[in-house]
């Protein structure tokens, strides 16, 4: 294709091709420029991943939103005191594939959580599985 329009614009000069050969490469570079920075937002270099922490409590929100899921769930520590974790999930598309919908979580759900826990120790992770009354969701144990 890049050979046929190399020979058009040699052969007649015509500046309507040229244009049209620069607008696409030109497009071609912003594009590829582009997904770079799309891509570099999903590392999960915060994540320990060598640790899984199981968390017991109640769902305050489920989001089921793109790039990545989120869920807020409200801990209760031995004294009393409850802390809200904010737990990254899946992108929609993948969760459903494995089973989960908009409401497989619910506001007031006790649930257990799974997570890898952010390396800062903040209350935060990376969601690795859920289960609702004993029962997984989306398939995962």
């Amino acid at each position: 294709m890049i050979k046929l329009f190399a020979s058009l614009m040699r052969r007649t000069g015509d500046t309507m091709f040229r244009s049209f050969w620069v607008k696409a490469s030109l497009a071609a570079a912003l594009t590829a420029a582009g997904a770079a920075p799309a891509q570099a937002h999903h590392t999960l270099a915060m994540y320990d991943g060598q640790k899984i922490v199981a968390l017991e409590g109640v769902i305050k929100e489920f989001q089921w939103t793109n790039p990545h899921t989120w869920v807020q769930l409200l801990v209760k520590q031995p004294n009393g005191q409850e802390v809200e974790w904010s737990i990254e999930g899946g992108p929609p598309n993948g969760l459903a594939r494995q089973g989960w919908s908009r409401k497989s979580l619910k506001a007031g759900d006790k649930v257990v959580l799974q997570v890898h826990p952010l390396k800062d120790g903040t209350a935060g992770g990376s969601l690795v599985s859920a289960s609702v009354d004993g029962k997984a969701v989306g398939g995962h144990g």
